[in-house]
């Protein structure tokens, strides 16, 4: 039962999910109503159906700045990241171009499909990222073989936010004649993303990371770039992707993206002075805090903070039954008991890996929900700190 206390709820955990915008509701009702052909069948109602996805494609890829043509839809961004892995590896295959780069920060999507890759025989390489969670151009140029088919190096981190230099790094990998695929989920519709610029050949989005619905996803495929399809059957999106697509889902994404657009820059100004004023206050009125990752390139909206002689997990709890909902890293990793993978590979000592968690805002958060944080935090923190013997 909630506590009868509680006079505000605060959703301070966007990275894990976003709630769905009014306009993108309305369209993926709409979709499941009245265009609820199937996008193949050659009558008025699988036209109706089938502009559906021809307009939102067109969104999508105006996001990312790629052609309609190059956008693959797909379930979402692990499905997206598989579809780049396993598609890149099996298409190169013949090539003898057996091994695989990725950053030791990767979403579970990415490590776990290379787990696989490397039982299949594929030889993996993970980069180091060092205390800032960025990865090194040199530690790409070390790593590099002309046997590596495919680098992919994520552009936000999602547990701490760091931006990743993508265009040195894909073009590191091109010089050697490996392929660059960017996860990309954390960063498309928080700050400007444009696959032209960044140089990559395969970069993976997914709607609910950014007010859309749940269940859509896109893999942008740089023309002329061989990928097999993982998922085979009928010849749906250009033989690219078996399976009826998603309509209503995909109209949502669709909304979803134009919305980004229109908002991106004024949002992301915003949330990052929400972010700031955050970070700076915590770190000021609670001792033993410290921000992890670097703080100059990282996605407006996420901070990562660690609290001395507290287990996050008591401080998320603690914070929930006061109406905060915060998280202690992926969403996809929750219920384990693991410490993070991203603050290990960082370097950071074991007690830092286990009292940390993230704070990732959103275009709903206001200045009144910061303050009731900020008015919380302290004495929760207090409170725990007490029962585990630490005190100032």
């Amino acid at each position: 039962m909630l506590s009868s206390k509680i006079h505000m709820r605060v959703y301070f955990d966007h990275n894990a999910t976003t709630p769905v915008d009014p306009l993108v509701a309305e369209a993926v009702v709409r979709a499941l109503s009245t265009e609820f052909g199937n996008a193949s069948s050659v009558h008025h109602f699988g036209q109706q159906a089938k502009g559906v996805l021809d307009d939102a494609r067109s969104s999508v890829a105006r996001l990312i700045g790629g052609e309609p043509s190059e956008v693959v839809f797909t379930s979402g961004g692990t499905e997206a990241d598989n579809f780049a892995l396993r598609g890149v590896a099996e298409a190169l295959e013949s090539t003898g171009r057996r091994h695989l780069i990725a950053s030791s920060i990767e979403h579970e999507a990415i490590l776990t499909t290379l787990k696989a890759l490397t039982r299949r025989g594929w030889r993996t390489t993970l980069l180091p990222v060092g205390a800032s969670g960025v990865v090194s151009p040199d530690a790409l140029r070390d790593g590099l073989s002309d046997q590596t088919a495919l680098v992919s190096v994520m552009h936000a981190n999602n547990e701490i936010g760091t931006i990743q230099p993508v265009f040195e790094l894909a073009r590191l990998a091109h010089e050697r004649g490996a392929l660059f695929h960017t996860d990309a989920v954390q960063s498309v519709g928080k700050i400007p993303v444009d696959v032209r610029a960044l140089g990559a050949d395969l970069l993976s989005l997914s709607a609910h990371k950014f007010y859309g619905p749940k269940g859509a996803g896109a893999l942008w495929i740089k023309r002329g770039t061989r990928v097999s399809a993982i998922l085979t059957g009928g010849k749906h999106e250009r033989n690219r992707r078996a399976g009826t697509e998603n309509v209503p889902a995909v109209a949502g994404f669709g909304v979803a993206a134009r919305i980004a657009m229109s908002k991106l820059t004024a949002d992301a100004n915003r949330l990052s002075a929400l972010r700031d004023r955050l970070e700076q206050t915590v770190l000021a009125r609670v001792h033993g805090t410290a921000i992890n990752g670097a703080r100059d390139a990282r996605v407006p909206n996420t901070t990562n903070i660690s609290f001395e002689g507290i287990e996050a997990e008591s401080l998320l709890i603690a914070l929930d039954l006061e109406g905060i909902a915060v998280s202690t890293g992926s969403a996809c990793s929750s219920g384990t008991l693991e410490p993070s993978h991203v603050l290990r590979a960082m370097g950071l000592p074991t007690h830092r890996t286990q009292n940390s968690i993230r704070i990732s805002l959103g275009s709903g958060n206001t200045d009144a929900e910061v303050d009731y944080f900020l008015e919380q935090l302290p004495r929760v923190v207090e409170k725990l700190r007490m029962v585990t013997g630490v005190r100032r």
